[in-house]
């Protein structure tokens, strides 16, 4: 999705109810504008490889900015440059993206914010590797509702209205409980690895060899230092204008803990 595909639909955005930018679709919240219903009904005919490369995160669990880690590993691993500047949601292909999907060359990076129980059929009898993202939940629903309001194409709100919905799942892309306890069970998947954005954040370079060598790569001490200063979250944001346009600044927000949004508030999970 180019930029002024992205801008045609922000504007379109602009003249729509708040109520109107979410729908139900197998009982799960999607935006309207960027994951319409002929992109999810598509999904289920992705052709998945054995050799495709997933990373999987709820919605700001850090999935932008390990898109930008795993694309360097990949890129000097496989001497392979991919230069999408959006990044690879299969949420957001399309009926056209999936003709140039099929004509790919491997390995593939692919990613999604899904529900394990919501994705394409191949993917889980094909068994790619699958890289999980986890985030601490209060953070997760901090960065959430500052994206909410500062992207056009999902629903503006209040924090105490925002809270209230995402606790019980009432969001895009559905419960983020629900989502990490299912992706959970996958932890014994010798396909699947598990990581914390947390300690992606305190020690990158280590994550960084770990998702390497999950991933069959093998990279060199200089490699590894060269992709983890460039994707620092303060080295991502000032290079989002290249990578992800006129969306830079709001998916690269602050990558930081909670702040006070939750000193008068109990949170159970």
């Amino acid at each position: 999705m180019g930029d002024q595909q992205l801008l045609s639909r922000m504007e379109k955005a602009k003249a729509m109810s708040e109520e109107d930018k979410l729908y139900r679709f197998n009982g799960v919240l999607y935006p309207i504008l960027m994951c319409p219903e002929e992109h999810l009904k598509c999904l289920v005919d992705i052709k998945a490889r054995e050799d495709d490369i997933m990373l999987v995160a709820y919605p700001k669990c850090g999935f932008n900015w390990m898109v930008g880690v795993m694309k360097k590993i990949i890129a000097e691993a496989t001497q392979m440059k991919n230069e999408s500047k959006m990044p690879p949601l299969m949420e957001f292909f399309g009926p056209e993206v999936m003709k140039v999907l099929t004509s790919s060359p491997s390995p593939r990076f692919l990613g999604t914010h899904l529900h394990p129980d919501n994705m394409p059929p191949s993917f889980i009898q094909k068994k790619p590797k699958t890289v999980v993202v986890f985030r601490n939940p209060k953070d997760t629903l901090v960065s959430f509702y500052h994206f909410c309001n500062n992207n056009p194409v999902l629903p503006s709100t209040s924090w105490e209205s925002f809270f209230s919905k995402f606790m019980k799942g009432d969001v895009a892309w559905g419960s983020y409980f629900d989502h990490a306890s299912a992706w959970n069970k996958k932890m014994d998947d010798p396909n699947v690895m598990v990581v914390t954005y947390e300690e992606l954040k305190q020690d990158l370079s280590k994550g960084i060899r770990q998702i390497s060598s999950f991933l069959g790569f093998s990279l060199t001490d200089a490699q590894v230092q060269q992709i983890a200063e460039a994707s620092t979250f303060k080295a991502m944001k000032e290079s989002s204008a290249n990578s992800h346009g006129n969306m830079g600044n709001v998916f690269f927000r602050k990558g930081v803990q909670a702040s006070n949004h939750f000193k008068n508030i109990e949170f159970i999970q």
